[in-house]
């Protein structure tokens, strides 16, 4: 279904989704699929005839570019990949115009509160067999239209510099990125959701892998001799507090996630999230951890705790540069944007950044209901964001 009048920024949106970018899980190469290599190389022709500057095709798959402004530089980041928890492609996308209640799909619905916020706009959806790629292909559109527009008013802005990063779904968005070759005090991702989300806080993060030795028997002469390691995992996870789960939790609370367990009678690993809006909350969960196993496993010394990865809340990189958040705030206000602030139930680039004490808030980019076939963009709320992104540009630049 074609629409005449669609904003720029979810033209450019449309061109995007038609290359599949999904990230693969099984892959240890950068970028982890041919897709993101693809789209990054599209881009750089892309920002090449803009007239661009600095534009560079890393080896690990890292875009980066510079609109020339006034000092000092500011950043902005989206990531070339999409998530593999759906269908990543092809994507079939299909223009609505809402006029309110569910829409129904050739292969499901979209359904979920925030429409009522949409009615009289353009809504996007895949057909309902993939994801949509708004997350975060419209992060992408939105800093590509910025880009565009900036680079004909070079005397009017800070200076911008550009980032498309790969596999951020998988937890190595910024893992290639060169933070001191990027050269900006400040920057925001543009990887949010509904119009005029701004988030500057999420959660520390720790992710674990519990290692569980065990001691094979013969079954039919176990007793007294067996120490079976996947039960010993599966008593762990059983014994987890109920009210500090994923499935149990909203808004501020934390949790403990068993991700995953595999293994056999000799040995069993366990993948464990931990997560807390406060540093002191993630060090009981660990201490919570430590002392479950100390009680389950029966040896001493027979199962170990691996840190694998994890981020800190990014609130503290903004604590030290609250100007980052508040020229958010009045560049969403100049743009008929109302702020919704609100805190991150997961992480973004900006939460890795912020161990590097790079400030990063994270910015809307008017996708809805990320990693599902449900997934819906706003076309009117994705210009917002690409008019907010040229906004803070320009009080940068002030």
């Amino acid at each position: 279904m074609k629409m005449k009048n669609l904003p720029r920024a979810a033209e450019r949106f449309l061109r995007y989704v038609q290359i599949n970018s999904q990230a693969d899980p099984l892959c240890t190469e950068s970028p982890s699929s041919k897709g993101q290599w693809e789209l990054a190389q599209v881009l750089v022709e892309e920002l090449a005839k803009m007239g661009a500057r600095d534009i560079e095709l890393t080896p690990q798959g890292v875009v980066l570019a510079t609109i020339p402004g006034r000092e000092p530089a500011v950043g902005f980041l989206a990531h070339l990949d999409t998530s593999p928890a759906a269908p990543g492609g092809p994507v079939k996308p299909l223009l609505h115009h809402y006029q309110g209640g569910k829409i129904f799909l050739p292969s499901g619905e979209v359904d979920h509160p925030l429409l009522a916020k949409a009615v009289g706009c353009t809504v996007i959806t895949s057909d309902g067999s993939t994801l949509l790629g708004a997350d975060d292909k419209a992060g992408i559109a939105a800093i590509m239209d910025a880009a565009q527009r900036l680079l004909a008013e070079p005397e009017e802005h800070a200076t911008v510099r550009i980032a498309f990063t790969p596999d951020e779904e998988l937890g190595r968005g910024t893992d290639h990125l060169d933070v001191a070759k990027f050269g900006v005090s400040a920057a925001y991702t543009v990887d949010g959701g509904a119009l005029g989300e701004l988030e500057w806080e999420n959660f520390y993060a720790q992710n674990l892998r519990i290692v569980i030795q065990g001691k094979s028997s013969h079954t039919g002469d176990a007793k007294g001799r067996m120490v079976n390691a996947v039960r010993l995992a599966g008593n762990f996870a059983s014994s987890l507090p109920a009210v500090a789960l994923p499935e149990t939790t909203a808004g501020r609370e934390g949790f403990i996630h068993v991700d995953s367990i595999r293994g056999s009678v000799e040995k069993a690993e366990l993948e464990v999230l931990l997560r807390d809006f406060s540093s002191q909350g993630l060090a009981q969960k660990r201490s919570l951890v430590e002392n479950l196993l100390a009680g389950i496993v029966p040896e001493p010394g027979s199962y170990r705790v691996e840190e694998t990865g994890g981020y800190l809340n990014m609130k503290e990189a903004v604590a030290k540069n609250p100007q980052v958040v508040e020229l958010a705030r009045q560049a969403m206000k100049r743009v008929g944007v109302v702020p919704w602030e609100k805190p991150i139930r997961g992480g973004t680039d900006g939460a890795m950044l912020a161990k590097a004490g790079l400030p990063c808030p994270n910015l809307f980019t008017g996708g809805v209901d990320p990693h599902s076939r449900s997934e819906w963009l706003v076309a009117q709320w994705l210009q917002r964001a690409a008019d907010v992104v040229v906004t803070i540009a320009r009080l940068w630049g002030e």
